[in-house]
């Protein structure tokens, strides 16, 4: 949902050449290619096929099978997206090989040192440039650590570039009627951290946290294939017996159903996003983001389940809901195009 935008400006010009790289850490059928279908993307032009494994495995397979492509394609630059493994393990490779980084959604910051997302966002902008932010407080954040200003360009969100192109066709899913819920009356819920599913403790903590939440509502839970296998290692399933539990969704069909939705419970920082900009109370069960804006315009909110109950939490939300969704500074659907405005210049 990132790639797309700049890839279809990019596209749409001659100046550029865009290759596309996937590194295959998201490697699913329902958390990869039925995305690149959704958005309409080409099929990657290097597949690298790294998969699965834990994060020191993950960051090298990228790096060593990326280093001979980007050898053999000599590219001028090489932009990077988010905070995933596949983030740094590219940057890494492309600055010691001399070739200049561009890092978009750079600067968000949780200050959570635990987080494995966290250490892969400091060590991409301490070595990127230029750095493209999607708001104020990113800028501030690079500026405090030494990052010269010359090098920062906000921007905007580019993750809303996508949704608001995506979600006319999005619209026309028949999502809602396939699982036989009605608009604005049920929660949905992503639960994929390692912080949140890893720790049998921890995730028994939330699914039964859940099932008080779904007295009262239904709970639409596409359930990702890590969060699955933890359920099912730790014989969980009667703790979602309450939810309507559902595969993983594609981008058009989960866009449809989040945006219909009365809340949205999730540890997901891009879905923060989404529903700040769609004005849905978003219940983050985390105690910290990466994305303090969401909390400052009223949509998001914190939830520590060793001191809060989550459904108070939900009927809060509810209750205190804004009427209209909030107009946040450059999230309109122009980024990918400021972008390559900025990179034009550079080159």
């Amino acid at each position: 949902m990132k790639i797309y935008p700049l890839w279809r400006v990019m596209e749409a010009q001659s100046q550029f050449v865009p290759l596309l790289v996937h590194t295959g850490q998201h490697y699913d059928h329902a958390m990869s290619k039925v995305f690149f279908k959704d958005l309409g993307l080409p099929n990657p032009d290097v597949f690298l096929g790294v998969g699965s494994g834990s994060h020191g495995e993950q960051t090298g397979k990228a790096m060593i099978a990326l280093e001979p492509v980007l050898h053999d394609k000599k590219p001028d630059m090489v932009i990077v997206v988010g905070d995933v493994n596949s983030t740094m393990a590219a940057a890494l490779v492309a600055v010691k090989m001399g070739i200049r980084v561009a890092h978009v959604e750079a600067g968000l910051r949780s200050f959570d040192r635990s987080m494995p997302e966290e250490i892969n966002r400091i060590v991409t902008d301490s070595i990127s440039d230029p750095l493209f932010t999607s708001c104020r407080e990113a800028d501030e954040n690079l500026l405090r650590e030494g990052i010269p200003g010359k090098n920062i360009y906000f921007v905007g969100n580019i993750m809303i570039d996508s949704l608001i192109g995506s979600l006319p066709k999005a619209m026309e899913s028949n999502i809602l009627e396939r699982l036989q819920v009605k608009p604005k009356n049920y929660a949905v819920l992503t639960l994929h951290r390692s912080s949140n599913v890893d720790d049998s403790n921890r995730l028994r903590l939330i699914l039964e946290n859940l099932q008080n939440v779904a007295r009262n509502r239904v709970i639409v839970f596409p359930v990702h294939p890590r969060t699955r296998k933890m359920i099912e290692d730790c014989n969980f399933q009667s703790l979602t017996s309450s939810l309507l539990t559902i595969d993983p969704l594609g981008y058009l069909e989960f866009l449809c159903l989040m945006s219909q939705s009365e809340v949205v419970i999730t540890d997901s920082g891009g879905i923060q996003e989404e529903t700040t900009f769609l004005g849905i109370p978003c219940l983050t069960l985390r105690p910290n983001t990466e994305r303090p804006i969401t909390i400052d315009k009223g949509t998001n909110r914190l939830v520590d389940l060793s001191q809060q109950s989550l459904a108070n939490e939900v009927e809060s939300a509810l209750q205190n809901s804004l009427r209209t969704a909030p107009i946040i500074e450059k999230w309109d659907g122009q980024t990918a195009q400021r972008i390559l405005e900025v990179l034009s210049e550079l080159t």
